[in-house]
C-alpha cells in the first residue's frame, strides 16, 4: 500500500501531464477509491495547489495555474531528467547557460537530501558544436516561437545569409533544433516557397504581420523535412546517394567513425560499410578517409566516382 506522501506525489504528477482528469480514471491509475482521490485532492489544495473540480457523471479535476508557486514535488526520475536537461543546456544552441545554472542551483536547494544526492551524482562535461555560429538569444526564440504559435507573419532581417539586405516576410511554421543550432521552417512569402532559416541570424522586426492559415509541410513531418534538406534531398529524409564498400579493417576500428552509416563485421579484419552523402563524389571521398584497401559492392555510380576522384588526385599530385 502506498503511503499518503507517495499517493500525493503520484496524483500531482498525473494532474500535471494533462488539462482534465476524470475522477474515475485517476482512481484507476492510482489504484485507490474515488473517496481517497477526493481526500488527496483536498490535501493538495491545503498545500497551495489550485485544483478545479468539474461536476457531473464524468466529473473530474484540473490543475489550474496559481498566483504562487506551491512546494515542488519531484520523483526520482523527474530529478534525473531535470538535472540532465539543465546541465546540458549549454549545448542546445540557446544562450541560457547561466540561467540554467542558476535554475539548477535554486531547485537543488529545495530538494530533499536523498534527491539532491542523486542530482549531484550527475556530473558530466558538454562539448559545444564545432560549426561556426552564435548562440540564439532567448528573446529571439520567444519572438519566433510566439509567431509560430499565433500563426502570425514574421518580419525579420537575416544577418549573414543570402538576400540579407532587405527584410524577410515569412509564415513561420516550426522551430527545429539540430547539432546545437536552431532553425526556422517557414513559407517565404516573397519567394513563394519553403525555406529553412538559421535562428542565430534572425533579427525580428516589430510589429508582426497578419495571421495566416497554416500550410501542409511537404511530407507531413517538419523534422524529417528539415533533415532531408540538410542531406540535399527535397522530401525524403535519406541521402540521395548511398553505397557500400568492403574495408580491410576490423569493424571495431570503423564503428567509432561510421556516423550514421551501417557496419557489418565480416571477420578476418574485414567489414562492410554502407554510407550516404549528397553526391557520389563526396560519398567516395568519405570512404577514403579510412585510408584502407577496399572493394566497391555497389552501386556502379560509386565505382565511377572513385575513378573520377583517382584521376583528379593523380592530376593534383602530378601538378
Amino acid at each position: 500500500m502506498a503511503t499518503t506522501t507517495t499517493r500525493l506525489l503520484n496524483l500531482l504528477s498525473l494532474l500535471q501531464t494533462r488539462r482534465d482528469w476524470p475522477g474515475a480514471v485517476l482512481a484507476e491509475r492510482l489504484e485507490i477509491s474515488h473517496r481517497t482521490v477526493r481526500r488527496d485532492v483536498d490535501r493538495l489544495r491545503d498545500m497551495g495547489y489550485s485544483i478545479h473540480a468539474t461536476m457531473g457523471p464524468d466529473g473530474g479535476y484540473r490543475l489550474d495555474a496559481g498566483s504562487e508557486l506551491p512546494p515542488l514535488l519531484f520523483d526520482d526520475e523527474q530529478v534525473v531528467a531535470l538535472a540532465l536537461a539543465l546541465q546540458a543546456a549549454t549545448v542546445t544552441g540557446a544562450a541560457i547557460g547561466e540561467s540554467a545554472l542558476r535554475a539548477l542551483t535554486t531547485v537543488r536547494q529545495i530538494m530533499p537530501s536523498h534527491l539532491r544526492h542523486r542530482a549531484d551524482s550527475l556530473q558530466f562535461s558538454t562539448i559545444q558544436h564545432s560549426e561556426e555560429g552564435r548562440a540564439v538569444s532567448p528573446v529571439v526564440l520567444i519572438a519566433v516561437s510566439s509567431a509560430v504559435r499565433s500563426r502570425e507573419v514574421l518580419r525579420f532581417d537575416y544577418r549573414g545569409g543570402p538576400d540579407s539586405d532587405w527584410p524577410r516576410r515569412v509564415e513561420p511554421h516550426h522551430l527545429v533544433t539540430s547539432g546545437g543550432r536552431w532553425y526556422l521552417l517557414a513559407w517565404d512569402l516573397d519567394r513563394d516557397d519553403w525555406r529553412v532559416f538559421r535562428a542565430d541570424r534572425i533579427a525580428p522586426r516589430s510589429p508582426s504581420g497578419p495571421r495566416f492559415v497554416p500550410r501542409e509541410v511537404p511530407g507531413g513531418n517538419p523534422r524529417d523535412y528539415v533533415a532531408a534538406r540538410f542531406k540535399g534531398s527535397e522530401l525524403v529524409n535519406a541521402w540521395p546517394c548511398t553505397g557500400t564498400v568492403v574495408l580491410h579493417l576490423p569493424a571495431s576500428a570503423v564503428i567509432p567513425f561510421a556516423g550514421d552509416g551501417t557496419v557489418h563485421d565480416l571477420g578476418s579484419d574485414r567489414c562492410s560499410l554502407e554510407l550516404g552523402s549528397w553526391s557520389w563524389g563526396s560519398l567516395a571521398a568519405s570512404f577514403g578517409r579510412f585510408e584502407a584497401d577496399m572493394e566497391v559492392m555497389g552501386p556502379p555510380e560509386l565505382a565511377a566516382a572513385f575513378g573520377d576522384l583517382a584521376r583528379r588526385y593523380l592530376a593534383t599530385a602530378a601538378g
